[in-house]
């Protein structure tokens, strides 16, 4: 339905909800820990899966014209993959995006042994430092559009994955050779991921 710029700017919007959560998820987290233990939190993750599960069986319709839809079968499937495994342009930005996203997940995979056991920050303390990155995905993500349209998608994608790449170097870099202050590490962190929200959107 929508393509190049327009496309672009959609998916800012939709980034913006996403990343609400990295914000809320973390404070909302350390709350319920402290208040009712750490069990608790599995129960609070249920019962949310639990009411968007109703919802979305109540209230989301499909918003596709029955005109223009697609009979879906395993065949169709299989055709669309082929068609999208054989376009190198889909290939290289998904390879971008895929492994970008990949590198955050192992940062939230081990931000709180790294924050909490290594640098001794309390649970709630780490929150606030995990909600820093949030607010500059946040940030960057509204700003895709707009340099979009300025600048072009492919010289977007390109500056911010050599931003991104050349932060996280810098950080490893600084790291191997015993540099270990917390403070480094959040403002690299920080300008990295903010590189990184720009890629994702386009």
């Amino acid at each position: 339905l929508h393509t190049g710029n327009e496309a672009a700017k959609l998916m800012s919007l939709l980034m913006l909800v996403f990343s609400v959560s990295p914000i809320l998820a973390p404070l909302t987290g350390s709350v319920i820990i402290e208040s009712f233990g750490w069990r608790a939190v599995f129960w609070t993750v249920t019962g949310a899966a639990a009411l968007a599960t109703v919802l979305l069986a109540t209230s989301l319709k499909e918003t596709r014209p029955a005109e223009e839809r697609v009979g879906s079968s395993f065949g169709t499937a299989l055709a669309g993959y082929r068609f999208l495994m054989g376009d190198r342009n889909f290939l290289g930005l998904v390879a971008i995006a895929g492994f970008g996203i990949a590198s955050f997940f192992v940062y939230l995979s081990s931000s709180s042994f790294i924050l909490i056991d290594h640098y001794g920050l309390s649970p709630s303390v780490y929150s606030v430092f995990f909600s820093i990155n949030a607010v500059a995905f946040i940030g960057m993500s509204q700003l895709t559009g707009l340099l979009a349209e300025r600048f072009g998608l492919r010289r977007v994608v390109r500056v911010a994955v050599t931003g991104y790449a050349s932060t996280m170097v810098v950080l490893l870099a600084i790291m191997a050779t015993g540099v270990d202050r917390l403070d480094v590490m959040a403002a690299l962190l920080f300008v990295g991921y903010g590189f990184l929200r720009l890629v994702i959107p386009t």
